[in-house]
């Protein structure tokens, strides 16, 4: 796939230079340096030769198949230069040339129509605007980098040229090989999605990286990025996130879920390892390319120093992993051969005049426990360490059955022991908390490899009865769907609805109160009140006909006295549900991804703690379980300190059937459950308050 571009057998540098310092030039140079076996070919009508190579007026000249053009000519020269590929039979072209739809319209009209000029000739493009591709699986510096890599596993993505020669930089100085290296540029023909294909199939790649600025299409890339990981580990840093997309959202869910939780739902759901930062990009990379990956999260911790190895298991307990004593029999073994001052606990100290032997063999028994799935290796350099040799010791009692990583603190006195960790692929760390975070990349990139088959439930529901409704609520052009209407779809969703009625006067009030039986809560209909208790629009526990009476003239006072202007439609009288925890369960549509439904503590918490999670749809159970689970209330959910639990297996369903209202009807754009009340097992959750938002189209 895509083999004219990655592994030509021919390349023309369609406006080649001989004027150092010119990319044309440095192209060529790279092509030609680097080693590159296949034919190369300079096009340039105004030189006869460049670089001791033949020149040529153009492509078809040289009178051979040519794979690909690297086209470095100013943008009113492209398209003539496109010409001059195709008549070559080229299959694949690189336009390093800016000037396009980073400038302006004219530029993107421009590149819209060499694109368009590729497709027809079968060309794939990569670019324009940028850097250039580099494989060192055959020895090819195609871009105007000044670095070619050693041979490695990792292959780079990058929408950001600069980033490229930054990631060469980093490469040489650790001494950490790529595979290959693709600068995307403007991504007019050639996107992420089509190049991850690409390296999913390049045998030479083990681990991908990439750093984007945007995605050109959400749910393929989801799809891709998915198929991708379930083979190689995808490590992605995804650029401008912070501002959110689109108009400022009316409900609790669209108000919290911005342009960076979006992205993070879509990761997780592909299986993307998703890096914060350009230090954790490789920090995951290095580790996931080196070790193999962990059976599971607990971690053991060897260390000279206690300082560090307090450092690293503040780590791992804050990032969710474990931290167990070695087995009785392996501890004593342990500390058999260890000076009395020692500690087998975990972290395990060596004490700071630890000889390589003693690192050793703290290794080697203790990647032979069953209770350990992972190690981290800790040295400070001492009067007494011999930094090489203990890396030499550590790199021979590492297994490769268990992943081993590497901290090796301090600067000069550790180069040389870095650069064997390295040849002997042991990633190593600058500080405990980065191999730790490496760490916890690894153990989650397992455990979505290893996570449950993804099976849907499909509720049997009524979908007439919400193709009606929202029909109805389409006529009158308000995008607000209010507590009635959208307690309606969710009773039709097979959601626990309480028995209630709209009241348009007290009398009425209390007719449905007496009809529905007390006791009752009150509360404002309107479409111009989002929220009734700012306007003193609700009333609970009213328990006989004078309290509804009494609790209707008020509320209708208040909001005339306070929202004048706001269209009243009556009050809904509702039978009194049962008491419980209040959540919030929610849904807003992200214009790149779709509908990510939201999870939290209800009421007054969602505003407060903004403790809540997010997952895109169509949801399993399992993931709805996960939503649950990553919130720092749900051991308050579970039950803690003597309290009962709730039933978490109601909220898991009632997020999995919104999954399916929203996934059947893409005109919902944003909702809130806002309260969902759950009990104790064997409870039925009930929806306390329910608003729903339809997009405009």
């Amino acid at each position: 796939m895509l083999d004219g571009l990655l592994c030509p057998n021919a390349v023309a540098v369609i406006g080649a230079s001989r004027s150092p310092g010119k990319v044309g030039y440095a192209i060529l140079s790279n092509l030609i340096k680097s080693g590159y076996a296949g034919k190369i070919i300079p096009v340039n009508p105004k030189v006869n030769s460049i670089l001791n190579l033949p020149c040529y007026k153009n492509v078809s000249e040289a009178k051979i198949k040519v794979d690909l053009c690297i086209v470095v000519v100013p943008p009113p020269a492209v398209m003539k230069a496109l010409e001059s590929a195709a008549a070559a039979g080229a299959e694949a072209v690189t336009i390093i040339t800016a000037g396009f739809k980073e400038v302006d319209a004219a530029g993107a009209d421009h590149e819209k129509k060499i694109a368009l000029y590729c497709r027809k000739h079968r060309m794939r493009l990569l670019g324009p605007n940028c850097l250039g591709l580099i494989n060192t699986a055959n020895n090819m510096n195609a871009s105007f980098a000044a670095q070619m890599p050693k041979p490695g596993s990792i292959s780079v993505l990058s929408q950001s040229g600069a980033l490229c020669t930054a990631i060469l930089d980093w490469s040489e100085g650790r001494g950490v090989g790529l595979a290959k290296l693709i600068s995307i540029g403007n991504k007019a023909d050639l996107s992420e999605t089509d190049l991850l294909q690409a390296l999913a199939q390049d045998d030479q790649t083990k681990v991908i990286v990439a750093y984007l600025e945007s995605i050109s299409s959400g749910p393929e890339f989801i799809r891709i990025a998915e198929e991708v990981s379930l083979t190689k580990p995808l490590v992605i840093l995804k650029a401008g996130t912070t501002a959110a997309g689109g108009k400022a959202a009316s409900s609790h869910t669209g108000s919290l879920a911005g342009a960076d939780i979006a992205y993070g739902a879509a990761f997780k759901r592909a299986g993307v390892v998703r890096s914060e930062n350009f230090e954790s990009l490789f920090d995951f990379a290095t580790a996931l390319s080196m070790q193999p990956l962990p059976k599971g999260k607990r971690v053991a911790i060897i260390t000279n120093a206690g300082g560090p190895g307090i450092m690293a298991a503040d780590a791992v307990e804050t990032l969710g992993m474990e931290l167990e004593a070695p087995t009785p029999e392996i501890a004593q073994d342990i500390m058999s051969n260890l000076p009395a001052a020692a500690s087998v606990g975990n972290p395990i100290d060596v004490l700071g005049d630890a000889a390589p032997d003693r690192y050793a063999m703290a290794l080697e028994k203790i990647l032979a426990d069953p209770k350990v799935d992972a190690v981290v290796v800790i040295l400070t350099p001492q009067a007494m360490s011999d930094p090489d040799a203990t890396a030499e010791a550590i790199i021979k009692a590492s297994t490769g059955e268990k992943p081993v990583l590497a901290c090796f603190m301090g600067g000069s006195q550790i180069i040389n022991a870095r650069a064997k960790f390295v040849a002997a692929n042991v990633p190593d760390y600058p500080s405990p908390e980065r191999a730790v975070a490496a760490l916890k990349a690894m153990v989650d990139y397992a455990s979505w490899l290893n996570r449950p088959p993804r099976i849907v439930t499909r509720f049997p529901v009524n979908r007439h009865r919400v193709e009606r409704i929202l029909s109805r609520q389409a006529r009158t052009g308000r995008p607000e769907i209010g507590e009635v209407e959208a307690k309606e779809i969710l009773r039709a969703y097979d959601f626990n609805v309480l028995p209630g009625q709209l009241a348009r006067s007290s009398d009425d009030a209390i007719a449905i109160a007496d009809r529905i039986g007390y006791p009752v809560v009150m509360k404002i209909v309107s479409p111009d009140i989002l929220h009734k208790s700012e306007f003193g629009g609700v009333k609970l526990n009213l328990s006989k006909s004078s309290e509804v009476r009494d609790a209707y003239d008020l509320m209708i006072l208040r909001i005339s006295r306070k929202a004048p202007s706001a269209k009243l439609r009556g009050v809904l009288v509702e039978k009194m549900g049962a008491s419980g925890r209040e959540v919030i369960l929610g849904m807003h549509r992200d214009p790149q991804f779709g509908p990510m439904l939201m999870f939290g503590l209800g009421g007054i918490f969602v505003e407060v703690m903004k403790d809540v999670s997010f997952y895109l749809a169509p949801l399993t159970h399992s993931e709805a379980i996960q939503m649950l689970e990553n919130t720092r209330s749900y051991a308050l959910l579970r039950g803690a300190r003597g309290e009962a639990g709730v039933d978490l297996n109601v909220i898991a369903s009632a997020l999995q059937q919104i999954s399916q209202l929203v996934t059947d009807f893409p005109q919902i754009e944003e909702m809130d459950i806002n309260p969902f009340i759950v009990g104790e097992i064997g409870t039925q959750p009930v929806v306390a308050d329910a608003r729903m938002i339809l997009s405009g189209e």
